[in-house]
């Protein structure tokens, strides 16, 4: 009878799957969530191997784990505590990315805790791989743009063309070119990072050059969403802006990106230093007993039930919001039916209460004031994040730069072909108000955690007339935050 059929194996394999089975249905929620990112978002879809090659990465590892025998231990319980806590602060402030990333730190948790550290030992890249399980980097979309656009102009002064660059925005002679969303490089920079740390891992033995590859693993994308933004702009510079879409979706599409990813690898493969055939891992086993196996499984499920728990007795309390919200009335300026050069929608699809009213003083300019309130944010339902707030894609406008603060109102310039727009954003939650969508997290992570007032609303004051006009109706209208008791209840 092999290591691999003994009892303990067979008990601890059965318990492993327990284990994980009640962790994917008590957060089952973020576990579908993360298969629909990976399925549908195509900066994700390189996710869908990950699980496959962690078992092959098992696979290599297995002759050396079958010599050892599995044991429970207690402290891997801190790793699975570490991933409750980590989701019950990502759920508190509505950070889907803390939610992901605490369910797989609760997996592999439940993969040290009950398999023991010896087992763990010898699966440690596996189960550190399986972070790229987490769908993450989606955050560096706009500093990837800006150094895309700033790539883009150094390059283009190489060759004399002249450019002017406003946010990420470039002018040439014959044309007007946007470093867009798409165009940022973050899917290939991703899918890059989680490709160079498997070939770093499988190439190299000495730490020193493990980095080192990572390091050109990071660069080498950037530089080439770079050269390709360029050559995208040379194109349309030199042929005419019409050609210039097509030639970069056909010549610098995944076949450029595909021939950087082979120039990456045959990189590592040149200086690999790791013996071919040599073992994925060794194990030392030192069949010491383990804990009590049951007790500890029962433990790490109660672990991963408190923050549930605990959010859901929060939830149950605190005041709600009023019935209806009525146009706040502001001093020189009176409601007047919305007119613009081009349509502005600003998003809150999961917002409880949207009021939306336009303001026109003495001189005929006008001021959209945008209120959307939230009884309590949660998934789909927040205040700010990804696809919220200002910024409306489907009208076709495009964040072009930061404006000057208006007292504590961050201001934002966004752009279409037709128009441009100031838009003066400031955010309430319970008595917390802040510009910073950072701080609007944390706010709304601490009012969730202590049980305290969750009310939120967002304030939104835009126009087509400039920050001036911006300026003017706040004088009139007092504290921004004070535009908020329209939505709100009266305290």
């Amino acid at each position: 009878m092999t290591a691999a059929t003994q009892p303990g194996w067979r008990r601890s394999a059965t318990l492993l799957a327990i284990a994980a089975l009640a962790l994917l249905a008590l957060f089952y929620r973020d576990a579908a969530h993360m298969a629909s990112i990976w399925w549908n978002a195509s900066t994700f879809n390189h996710c869908l191997l990950i699980i496959p090659i962690i078992a092959w990465l098992v696979q290599q590892r297995w002759p050396a784990i079958q010599a050892t025998a599995p044991r429970a231990w207690w402290p891997g319980l801190i790793v699975v505590a570490g991933g409750a806590l980590a989701w019950l602060l990502g759920e508190a402030a509505g950070v889907a990315l803390a939610r992901h990333l605490g369910l797989v730190v609760m997996l592999q948790g439940a993969v040290v805790a009950l398999l023991g550290p010896t087992v763990a030992r010898a699966l440690l890249f596996p189960l550190l791989y399986a972070l790229f399980l987490v769908p993450f980097g989606e955050e560096f979309v706009p500093a990837l743009q800006v150094l895309t656009a700033k790539l883009a102009m150094a390059m283009l002064g190489w060759v004399g063309i002249p450019a002017h660059i406003e946010g990420v925005f470039i002018t040439t002679p014959r044309g007007w070119f946007e470093v867009a969303e798409a165009c940022s490089g973050v899917k290939f920079v991703i899918a890059m990072v989680a490709l160079g740390a498997l070939a770093a891992q499988q190439l190299f033995a000495r730490w020193g050059r493990r980095i080192g590859f990572m390091a050109l693993a990071v660069v080498v994308p950037i530089v080439a969403n770079g050269i390709r933004a360029f050559a995208t702009i040379w194109y349309g510079e030199t042929y005419g802006v019409e050609h210039a879409a097509g030639f970069d979706h056909i010549i610098f599409g995944w076949v450029f990106f595909a021939l950087v990813i082979a120039i990456v690898l045959g990189i590592g493969w040149c200086f690999s230093d790791r013996e071919p055939g040599a073992a994925a891992a060794s194990v030392a086993d030192t069949r010491r007993s383990g804990a009590p196996a049951i007790p500890l499984l029962v433990t790490m499920i109660a672990i991963a039930v408190l923050p549930v728990a605990w959010l859901a007795v929060g939830a149950a309390q605190g005041p709600r919001l009023a019935a209806r919200m009525d146009a706040p009335v502001i001093a020189g300026w009176s409601p007047v039916a919305s007119r613009n050069a081009a349509p502005w929608q600003p998003r809150f699809p999961g917002a409880d209460r949207v009021r939306r009213v336009t303001y026109a003083d003495g001189t005929g300019r006008r001021v959209d004031l945008v209120l959307a309130a939230f009884v309590r944010q949660r998934e789909g339902h927040e205040l700010v994040g990804y696809g919220v707030g200002a910024l409306d894609e489907a009208n076709g406008w495009s964040w072009s730069g930061d404006e000057p603060a208006i007292g504590a109102m961050a201001v934002d310039r966004y752009v279409t072909a037709d128009a441009s727009r100031s838009v003066a954003s400031l955010y309430r939650i319970g008595d917390r108000v802040t510009a910073d969508p950072r701080r609007v997290k944390l706010a709304t992570l601490a009012a969730r955690l202590l049980g305290s007032d969750q009310r939120a609303v967002a304030i939104l004051v835009s126009s087509e007339h400039g920050a001036d006009a911006i300026r003017d109706f706040l004088a009139s209208a007092g504290s921004p935050a004070a535009l908020a008791d329209a939505a709100l209840q009266s305290r």
